[in-house]
């Protein structure tokens, strides 16, 4: 479930003539029971609206006087959202002979008394501002309106809007509609109102809020939702320069390729993106490659796992991305904890839709073939996206779930064929090789359309590896083997750390065989993938005159000004 509450207004829409008929309460009802939230947001002042619509606890919260009064129908408490008009305002409108009725924050009056309205507020010098209403009048404090009376209401229930249906049919109701991530006007509506919204209703007023929350029951307004502009995320440009934009509820996206291709600057730059558009995303990071990255709290680290608890309950404030650092969980008990840990976000997915976006690093080692969970993957699998080297190792029900496939590295089109066999599919056709860096292949799986695209560069680029080479845990095929001369020893260094406490406890001989080999520099380059840290090291292993001493002083000093020094 995607879309988890409806706002709705009163008059024309889920009203008429003042009275909502029962038909509506009842689709109402059933949409309540489906677990969504009903919020009632309208310009009426609650005296007012308590006496027309006896039902109003059917409501969770209502919004009330265009936006100045929040109402919890179950505890009668009433929350100010704006200053009171000044009395001085209300004398002088009474002196010109103005129709008003003020409630606790809203003045209302009549077309034509605008003008009359409006020459008051500049003689008194006030921050007030008018609004219509299919000929009312309605004057409120500057900034205040439906949207931030729904913003407020929405906080307290720690949902977010993009999760939010929104319908009306007037001029007050373009600023709530458009924060919704879904905005309806009902047939009866305004015609620029109809015209901005993402679709009309067939029926005017109450029938058609009803066949809405009948549309939401019963497959959550699939299939519109996709097409809606606001809710799609920019991934790529096309090679005409087209914006490529993927949403979260178009299935998942799989980004893969060799070490070194890009996965990261997709990744990364989808981030940012991400939460430029107010999504919530979370972050499975086994490496610790996200740990610094920007506008997200980072939880666990080398020293210490995270807290499943904690993770959660982060992620149940709307505004809050998160990266879980897996550093401090041993290697071979990722994929158990991950587990774990996927089960409560869909939990929480359940109940709130967030977070919108999960992305899974490493996701071969999150999700090996192995890998079951009691959860309906292709329901709580949207939005997720999972990176990885080795498509053929991620397990086939998180692989099925794969809408998108972003291919980059050395020879995109061996990447994709992995994936289209991993799933049992033919590959698309395309030539094999190297394609350049910032260009990708773009693959949409249900079209079977292959683009290829140019990737959006980050802004900030990860630090990628820092931590995770110099504390973490590399498993067994990428750690250093100090060996010696005679294949005598086995000792295996699994980071950075560990690499330069080894050597230094080594004897001589082992130390010189691995250093005139070139080894150092050998795994450097393969294994940690830093072409800057090994060139500098293979300086070292080609000077003849250095001993055993010197040789390993300059090692660890290369080593500890890129990584172990900073980590």
């Amino acid at each position: 479930m995607y879309f988890v509450a409806l706002a709705t207004d009163y008059d024309g829409t889920i009203a008429e003539d003042g009275v909502v008929a029962e038909a509506t309460l009842e689709a109402l009802r059933e949409l309540k029971q489906s677990g969504r939230k009903l919020l009632l947001v309208t310009g009426r002042q609650l005296p007012d609206l308590k006496k027309v619509l006896p039902g109003i606890a059917l409501f969770d919260l209502v919004v009330a006087e265009n936006g100045g009064i929040l109402f919890d129908p179950k505890t009668s408490e009433e929350t100010l959202l704006a200053q009171e008009p000044p009395q001085a305002f209300l004398d002088r409108l009474q002196a010109s002979e103005v129709p008003v009725s003020a409630g606790r924050c809203i003045v209302a009056t009549w077309e034509p008394h605008q003008n009359a309205v409006l020459e008051v507020i500049r003689e008194l010098g006030l921050e007030l501002q008018i609004i219509f209403n299919k000929g009312a009048v309605m004057v409120l404090p500057a900034g205040v309106s439906k949207a931030s009376g729904l913003e407020a209401a929405l906080a307290l229930l720690k949902l977010s809007p993009h999760n939010v249906v929104g319908i009306g049919d007037a001029e007050n109701d373009h600023a709530f509609l458009w924060f919704c991530g879904c905005a309806v006007a009902v047939a009866n509506a305004l015609p620029l109102l109809k015209e901005s919204a993402d679709f009309v209703t067939e029926e005017p007023r109450g029938a058609g809020v009803a066949a809405l929350a009948r549309r939401m029951i019963a497959d959550d307004l699939a299939g519109l939702s996709e097409g809606l502009s606001r809710q799609a995320v920019e991934l790529a440009l096309d090679e005409a320069g087209a914006p490529i934009g993927i949403s979260p509820r178009g299935g998942s996206l799989l980004i893969a390729g060799m070490s070194g291709g890009g996965k990261s600057t997709v990744a990364a730059g989808l981030l940012e993106r991400i939460q430029e558009r107010g999504f919530q995303f979370c972050v499975i990071d086994p490496e610790g490659d996200y740990a610094e990255f920007e506008n997200a709290v980072t939880l666990g680290g080398a020293k210490h796992e995270p807290r499943l608890e904690e993770a959660v309950e982060l992620l149940r404030h709307v505004k809050e991305n998160l990266v879980v650092n897996l550093l401090g969980v041993r290697l071979d008990e990722r994929p158990r904890y991950f587990a774990k840990l996927f089960l409560q976000l869909c939990q929480l997915r359940a109940e709130t839709a967030r977070p919108h976006w999960m992305l899974i690093d490493e996701a071969h080692h999150m999700m090996p073939p192995q890998w079951a969970t009691t959860a309906t993957l292709p329901q709580q699998l949207q939005g997720t996206i999972f990176v990885t080297v080795h498509p053929e190792h991620v397990a086939r029900a998180a692989l099925e779930t794969v809408g998108f496939v972003v291919a980059v590295g050395v020879d995109p089109a061996a990447t994709l064929c992995s994936f289209c066999r991993a799933v049992g599919e033919d590959p698309p056709e395309m030539r094999a090789g190297h394609i350049d860096r910032g260009l990708a292949y773009f693959w949409e799986r249900r079209e079977r359309r292959l683009r290829r695209v140019r990737i959006n560069e980050p802004r900030q680029h990860l630090r990628r590896h820092t931590r995770k080479y110099a504390e973490g845990e590399l498993g067994a095929d990428r750690s250093f083997y100090f060996r010696g001369p005679d294949g005598g020893l086995n000792l295996r260094a699994q980071n950075l750390a560990l690499f330069l406490q080894i050597a230094q406890g080594v004897d001589d001989l082992t130390w010189l065989h691995h250093l005139r080999a070139g080894d150092y520099s050998r795994w450097l380059a393969e294994s940690i993938k830093d072409p800057e840290l090994a060139s500098d090291v293979a300086l070292i292993e080609k000077n003849e005159n250095l001993d055993a001493s010197e040789s390993r002083a300059r090692a660890k000093e290369a080593i500890d000004r890129g990584y172990t020094g900073a980590a």
